[in-house]
């Protein structure tokens, strides 16, 4: 029987690394770790306890402290608990994800956040993504794929999605915005979004869901392979 590998999966928000992620770890029949989530609950805390950044970081980086995160499936789809709460829907709600950018860049966030991470991908048989998965928590995963796309494949993405909900929402300000969120990631000072050297970049312009995962699926497969041979 070939032994499980752990497998990092990077890039800018919205490149569909939680899609692809999801559904790789389904066909392999691994753990998807959805990292992101992680800081979206980090987030969702915060503005539940009424803390905003950078004024109380400290306080934020208090509860992240005491965060114990567990990812349960429910009726076939994974849910992520905090500390017992089911807090799936209120991680996916916008504003939660426009406060998570600030909050994981608190590097006492990042450091808690940090160790639950790697504890959850101690066995092996995980995809887990992010974006410093394959650079700063997982650097020596078994397979590191980068994931990214256009800015306006994203943003059209990113549309397509919410449009529903968001009706007053435009394809420019969901660009700008899609921009600005590229910028802040790849310039803050703790843990930049930026591709590992021994990465597989994998650009999804033009490609469907089921393209990407076949080509990660493939990419996990030749590295089993080597590694048996």
């Amino acid at each position: 029987m070939t032994a499980k590998l752990v497998i990092a999966i990077d890039g800018p928000a919205g490149a569909g690394k939680s899609s692809v992620a999801r559904g790789v770890a389904e066909r392999l029949g691994y753990v998807y770790i959805d990292t992101g989530a992680m800081y979206r609950a980090a987030a969702y805390l915060a503005m539940e306890a009424g803390l905003d950044v950078p004024e109380d970081t400290e306080a934020i980086a208090t509860l992240t402290g005491h965060m114990q995160v567990e990812f349960r499936p429910i009726d076939g789809v994974q849910r992520i608990f905090v500390n017992g709460r089911d807090l799936e829907d209120q991680v996916r709600l916008p504003e939660v994800g426009a406060m998570s950018s600030p909050v994981s860049a608190i590097p006492l966030v990042r450091r808690d956040l940090l160790q639950t991470q790697r504890d959850l991908a101690r066995e092996a048989g995980v995809v887990m993504e992010g974006r410093d998965i394959g650079t700063v928590v997982l650097p020596d995963a078994d397979v590191k794929i980068f994931l990214t796309a256009s800015a306006e494949e994203r943003a059209r993405r990113r549309l397509e999605q919410i449009k529903a909900k968001h009706p007053e929402l435009t394809f420019e300000q969901v660009l700008a915005d899609q921009v600005d969120r590229d910028r802040r990631d790849s310039s803050r000072d703790v843990a930049p979004l930026k591709m590992a050297d021994d990465a597989v970049e994998i650009v999804s312009d033009g490609m469907s869901l089921e393209e990407v995962i076949d080509r990660v699926v493939q990419i996990v497969h030749a590295k089993e392979a080597a590694r048996d041979a």
